[in-house]
């Protein structure tokens, strides 16, 4: 065993569901209102314990999202659970509180040019217009996380300098904002890269706590998890069967699947307080629902747990 160095990891991570507003915004055909509330609530059951159920932008941009207020109020029983939302000017977020959010996510991209074809203004102009946005959290008591987009690549630019996302993270901590989003939209990151861009992160911003949002474009998300995990981030994104991607980042794939990302954190030894057979069962449910899956590889092949010696084999090693 001499020269191997064991994984610096956390014990334990904590897992928020994205596919109600990820995934959900990706997909052409309507899902019915009940169908959304009926996935959040079985997901509720499996032991997730933060959702972001919804963004609040105008129907007009992503119809698929027009029904967000009646999704929101019909899941305020849920009190074990914490959602969020996200948000991309004042009126989103007025929207958000007045239906029973109590956490706003901003909306910002890495780059200009992927700004300008989300939000139609530069990136600084962006996070420059979250003031109104913060101050009416702060008046209804809710709390704002912040994000970044593209962080790792971007579909215009390629790859995203570190000094343009340490900038963004500046200009964030002065408006208050002590968590960010990392999100990795297109599936451009490596592990070398995000433990790098982690590492000199926390060591310019170390009041500062970062989660990973992971889409797996290219298949490199869960090496990516491992990477940040190294790093100590223990909040990470993830989507129920992989589903996900952005309107504005041509050729972007889901996030990795909640599934897949229980199970390889459950093979190393990480908790994350999810039941993942009851995950699966509800992933199940969820692409029979909406008709396809992301790329679950626990749809596929299922669980290292379930393989088992058949009696021939184990009566040859016994």
């Amino acid at each position: 065993m001499n020269g191997i160095q064991k994984l610096r990891l956390p014990n334990e991570v904590v897992i928020c569901e994205v596919a109600p507003r990820d995934g959900f915004q990706a997909e052409n055909e309507w899902i019915p209102t009940e169908q959304k509330i009926h996935i959040v609530r079985e997901l509720a059951k499996t032991g997730i314990q933060s959702i972001e159920l919804t963004s609040f932008v105008h129907p007009r941009a992503i119809p698929q999202l027009k029904d967000a207020e009646q999704v929101v109020k019909s899941v305020q029983d849920l009190t074990d659970i914490k959602f969020r939302a996200l948000v991309p000017n004042v009126k989103g977020a007025q929207r958000a509180i007045d239906a029973g959010i109590k956490k706003l996510k901003l909306m910002l991209s890495a780059t200009d040019s992927h700004s300008v074809s989300n939000a139609n203004c530069s990136v600084e102009e962006a996070q420059m217009g979250f003031a109104p946005i913060i101050e009416l959290a702060e008046k209804y008591d809710v709390k704002v996380g912040g994000s970044i987009s593209v962080a790792f690549g971007c579909p215009y630019e390629g790859r995203v300098p570190f000094e343009r996302i340490a900038s963004i993270v500046e200009r964030y901590t002065l408006m208050g904002i002590n968590e960010i989003s990392l999100a990795d939209t297109t599936g451009m990151a490596n592990p070398a890269q995000v433990y790098d861009m982690l590492g000199l992160l926390k060591q310019d911003f170390p009041k500062m706590t970062f989660s990973m949002h992971l889409h797996n474009t290219r298949g490199m998300a869960f090496s990516n998890v491992i990477a940040a995990l190294q790093q100590g981030v223990i909040n990470f994104d993830s989507s129920v069967i992989g589903l996900g991607g952005c309107p504005y980042a041509p050729g972007a794939s889901g996030n990795i699947a909640t599934e897949d990302l229980v199970h390889g954190l459950m093979e190393i030894g990480i908790e994350t307080g999810i039941d993942l057979n009851h995950l699966i069962e509800v992933a199940k449910d969820v692409k029979q629902i909406i008709g396809h899956d992301g790329g679950s590889y626990m749809l596929q092949a299922g669980p290292c747990s379930q393989l088992h010696a058949t009696p021939k084999v184990q009566e040859k090693l016994g």
